[in-house]
């Protein structure tokens, strides 16, 4: 039986939202200038709408659309983001699920922060997304690429312990939740575009009790919430004891490396 999807807290998220920010920003940093005038923008799986509004930033005529799967996310981006925006554009939201998500129309830019390892065989739906750039359009995101790291290992060898085995079984993503750097250039390429690239490991000093904890909570740690509901304390409780041991805290802070793997695809004018 397939878990079930996972409950998103915008609150619990947004408590990191400086740091969940910077790889966006960095991955913004790297989009050519897109052909629409104004740009058509897509953010698949744009949460609460905090980075969304980055796009406005960048270019301000734009008609910006985010999309979710999460009614929680969505409200929050509604309530705090919908609307017009400074520069004479509009940012509006709507449902949809990147698993089978098509474009209706011709984006100039498809953006996508952190969600498409989320997306089993995601790289399977490059094609369609592709196909349905405007000429001279780029699909970019970012991906997390730390699925080997202590914070996810050790949530997964909790998971599967003999304790939580029969309720948890399925329930967490692997370590090939994404692809490598390499297979991401080699799918984009092969579709005719010209691809950038690369990966980037951030050093996050992280402050307060616990704080890995804290972040994992907001994301990778969902899943688990979702399932166990109350009974999830007891599984927090030795979870938070093996992070402890695996990221000490420091006089600064807590050390959080976060590895990610970034792309930038552009559609040429008459190819791909």
């Amino acid at each position: 039986m397939p878990a079930a999807a996972p409950t998103w807290d915008p609150g619990q998220y947004l408590r990191h939202a400086g740091h969940r920010a910077r790889p966006f920003a960095d991955l913004l940093a790297r989009v050519p200038e897109l052909p629409g005038d104004p740009p058509r923008i897509a953010d698949l799986g744009c949460g609460p709408g905090n980075a969304t509004v980055l796009l406005a930033d960048r270019w301000p005529t734009a008609h910006i659309t985010g999309y979710d799967n999460s009614p929680e996310m969505l409200d929050k981006a509604f309530t705090d983001h919908e609307g017009p925006t400074p520069g004479g554009g509009r940012l509006d939201f709507a449902f949809a699920d990147a698993r089978s998500w098509v474009p209706t129309e011709p984006y100039d830019l498809i953006i996508s922060n952190a969600t498409l390892q989320w997306v089993p065989g995601h790289a399977d739906r490059f094609p369609d997304w592709i196909a349905d750039l405007a000429p001279g359009g780029t699909l970019a995101f970012q991906v997390p690429g730390n699925f080997g790291s202590p914070s996810h290992r050790l949530m997964r060898e909790l998971a599967h312990s003999a304790r939580w085995k029969d309720r948890l079984a399925g329930t967490l993503r692997h370590d090939d939740a994404v692809l490598t750097p390499e297979a991401y250039l080699e799918r984009l390429t092969a579709l005719g575009c010209t691809a950038d690239v690369w990966e980037t490991t951030y050093l996050h000093l992280l402050p307060g009790e616990d704080p890995v904890l804290d972040w994992v909570k907001g994301t990778g740690l969902r899943p688990v919430l979702t399932e166990l509901g109350e009974e999830a304390e007891e599984f927090v409780a030795d979870y938070r004891t093996a992070l402890r041991e695996a990221y000490p805290a420091t006089d600064q802070g807590t050390v959080f490396p976060f590895r990610r793997v970034f792309a930038v695809a552009t559609k040429g004018s008459d190819r791909c």
